[in-house]
């Protein structure tokens, strides 16, 4: 008998008692739908939308009412037992649904949880940990697994890296750490940049940092690690995001530097620059402009200042204010050209230069003279000090044109005047025009400040071609800078094809028809011939005597021949020597030359009495004969590892076989060199019978029996 279920205890049906319970539920259920609704995410242009807020009872009224509606043209629905709220209520269907409905609400609320988000203080503390451990370490590999688990887009953590590297190379700097550390640090985002963790301008800023803030002695050194890695600087990766910074780094460093006292280290700025940049870099190359800030001060003298009392006592040209001052406005001239299309200051330009040259060619300076002022200098142990600004003072006068570098430097402004007036320059004005007396006032001028630079010694004749080569060549420079710079990159359609003719380059070197290399036999035929006592050669006309001849020989031989690595114990007192021995040698393992005037009838007896006398020889008679080089380069194949056994039995020494064992690591270039030393020693005797004999003492039996069966089969 089935037990009957007890009905439920019934719930109080006070309004009450059951409004709380359901107001609970009911917040929770909105709070839930917030959640799920911030989950997802939101498009930019979706209105953010908000749901009516009701209160707990009118819900419950809207749910009553929909379950109370009859449906459409029936009758009412039948009545439902109200179910009871309370404590010990039953779940019943709609109950279970309800519970399964805010479970999957859970989960997928979690499912779509929010992803983390980039925390700029939390990204650089990481990021500045990661680089101290990476600098201690000296690896990268702190710093990518940093990048790799901090949340946040590429961009923020290149950016967020790049500020930990300046801070770190902040406190390094206050800290006074040496410059090592701080290469280290650039070295590391250099790394950075390579495994793309960081942006590429990150080096060139630490760079521009360091050296603003380090004195100049440790600034040479920072830029000794610039100088290295330029190579790395003009790599695709870096030179379009750092030639601006690397080019601001350098002239901020030629502002700090001394021209007089730090000419070394603006020399080498001024060499990395030209190396960094290319020929075509506009930013390097003056266009049009002269510069006129080099001014030579100090040439105000009142007339009457250059007394009798303040002139020099061993004067040996004479010096007064006028020809002073003319000498000393010429380089206003020298500063701007463009001065001399003006036809007042061109006839003031024509007068001066008269004079001065007048002085130059009445007071020439001889080889005595140079000589013994470069022995006094040598003898003080001064060296030479170059200044960038001409001494303009009075009484240096006297001194200033007795010595002959101070003539070449004037001189040679002269020159390079003249060339800027006669040269075609793309940015000079059209009124710049010199008129045919100026033409050749200059031509005849620039011949005679030649003539003045060749006679004023030391070595003035080649002073003054190598001025002239170098004057020519900037003409060259001039025409390319007239064209606008033009790239020095020729694109050839001709060459383009030789280059396509074969996708693989090492394929199209290895083709035969680029085989320049002569055999043995077609190089060593002149010297096999002169060899030849019968042909009577004199020594003195032999091809060995020639160095041109043994240097190639040389060469060869080492590619094709296996007696130049064979040692020896003869000893060649010259190359001459040497190569006559060698001459002899391949002329026993070549076959001789062929005559060059036979007539058919003699080649055919010789082939049928050749081919009679093989025939009639026995196997025995050809056992005797010695052996020939392609019988020893196919048996040393066969050889191979077993060299090192038979050579005790052809009585090779230890050293010897030390000698070939050194030489290569080949089995069969050793067996080689094994038979060709047995054969140098050997001579005549090295014969198949007794290497056949050598070969069965060794316990080779098998090789001796396919050298035997060889041999008579050649018969």
């Amino acid at each position: 008998m089935a037990r009957q279920r007890s009905p439920p205890r019934s719930a109080p049906r006070s309004s009450r008692g059951s409004r709380p319970a359901r107001s609970h539920r009911a917040a929770h259920a909105r709070s839930r739908e917030r959640r799920a609704r911030s989950a997802r995410p939101r498009r930019p242009s979706e209105p953010r939308r908000r749901r009516p807020s009701r209160s707990p009872s009118a819900a419950w009224r809207s749910r009553g009412a929909r379950r109370e509606a009859p449906p459409r043209g029936g009758a009412p629905p039948a009545a439902r037992p109200r179910r009871r709220e309370g404590k010990g209520a039953p779940r019943g269907r709609d109950g279970a649904m309800a519970s399964s409905a805010r479970v999957a609400e859970r989960r997928s609320a979690g499912a779509m949880s929010p992803p983390l988000l980039f925390s700029l203080p939390e990204a650089r503390h990481r990021f500045t940990i990661s680089t101290r451990e990476a600098l201690h370490h000296k690896t990268l590999k702190p710093l990518l697994n940093a990048f790799n688990q901090i949340p946040g887009s590429e961009n923020e953590k290149k950016c967020t890296l790049d500020q930990a590297f300046r801070v770190i190379v902040e406190e390094e700097i206050i800290n006074k750490a040496p410059c090592e550390n701080l290469l280290a640090i650039i070295s590391l985002a250099i790394n950075g940049v390579t495994e793309g963790i960081c942006t590429a301008s990150t080096p060139f800023v630490l760079l521009g940092d360091v050296l603003d803030c380090l004195p100049l002695d440790q600034c040479d050194k920072i830029f000794t690690f610039v100088e290295k890695n330029v190579a790395t600087w003009k790599s695709n990766m870096f030179y379009s995001a750092g030639k601006n910074y690397l080019l601001r780094m350098c002239n901020d460093l030629l502002r700090r530097l001394s021209k007089s006292q730090n000419t070394v280290f603006c020399g080498r700025i001024q060499l990395f620059l030209a190396r960094l940049f290319p020929l075509s870099e506009k930013s390097e190359i003056s266009l049009q402009h002269f510069s006129q800030e080099n001014i030579d001060e100090g040439m105000d003298v009142e007339e009457g200042e250059m007394g009798d009392d303040e002139a020099p006592t061993s004067c040996s040209i004479p010096i007064d204010y006028n020809l002073y001052r003319k000498f000393w406005s010429l380089q206003d001239y020298f500063r701007n050209p463009v001065q001399c299309y003006e036809k007042v200051s061109w006839k003031t330009f024509l007068k001066y230069s008269e004079e001065v040259l007048a002085v130059f060619k009445s007071y020439k300076l001889d080889d005595t003279q140079a000589s013994r002022k470069k022995l006094e200098e040598l003898k003080t142990g001064g060296e030479h000090v170059y200044f960038a600004k001409f001494l303009t003072s009075e009484k240096l006068m006297d001194l200033q044109l007795s010595d002959s570098n101070f003539r070449r430097h004037i001189l040679l402004q002269y020159l390079i005047l003249f060339q800027y007036l006669k040269g075609q320059v793309k940015f000079k004005s059209s009124n710049y025009v010199l008129t045919d007396e100026q033409s050749l006032w200059i031509e005849d001028t620039t011949k005679a400040v030649y003539q003045l630079l060749s006679e004023n010694p030391p070595d003035g004749e080649r002073f003054s071609k190598m001025v002239e080569h170098i004057l020519n060549t900037e003409e060259n420079w001039n025409s390319w800078k007239n064209e606008g710079c033009p790239s020095f990159v020729k694109e050839s359609e001709e060459l383009t094809r030789l280059w396509n003719l074969c996708p693989d380059n090492m394929e199209a070197c290895k083709s035969e028809s680029r085989e320049y290399m002569p055999t043995l036999e077609e190089f060593f035929e002149e010297a096999i011939e002169q060899a030849d006592p019968e042909n009577m050669v004199e020594n003195k006309y032999k091809a060995v005597n020639n160095s041109n001849y043994g240097w190639r020989a040389l060469r060869l031989l080492a590619r094709r021949s296996p007696h130049f690595f064979q040692p020896t114990n003869q000893q060649f007192k010259s190359l001459p020597e040497y190569l006559e021995n060698m001459v002899i040698k391949l002329a026993k393992e070549l076959p001789p030359p062929s005559e060059e005037i036979k007539t058919g009838e003699d080649e055919d007896e010789e082939d049928n009495d050749a081919l009679l006398k093989e025939n009639n020889e026995s196997p025995e008679v050809q056992r005797d004969k010695p052996m020939t080089g392609e019988q020893m380069e196919a048996f040393a194949i066969r050889l191979g590892e077993h060299w090192r056994v038979l050579a005790p039995y052809l009585e090779m020494k230890d050293s010897d076989i030390r000698q070939i064992e050194v030489d290569s690591d080949d089995v069969k270039m050793r067996a080689k060199q094994l038979l060709v030393a047995w054969q140098d020693q050997e001579g005549a005797h090295a014969t198949p019978e007794n290497l056949i004999t050598a070969l069965s003492k060794a316990g080779l039996g098998d090789l001796a029996e396919s050298l035997t069966n060889d041999t008579d089969s050649g018969s």
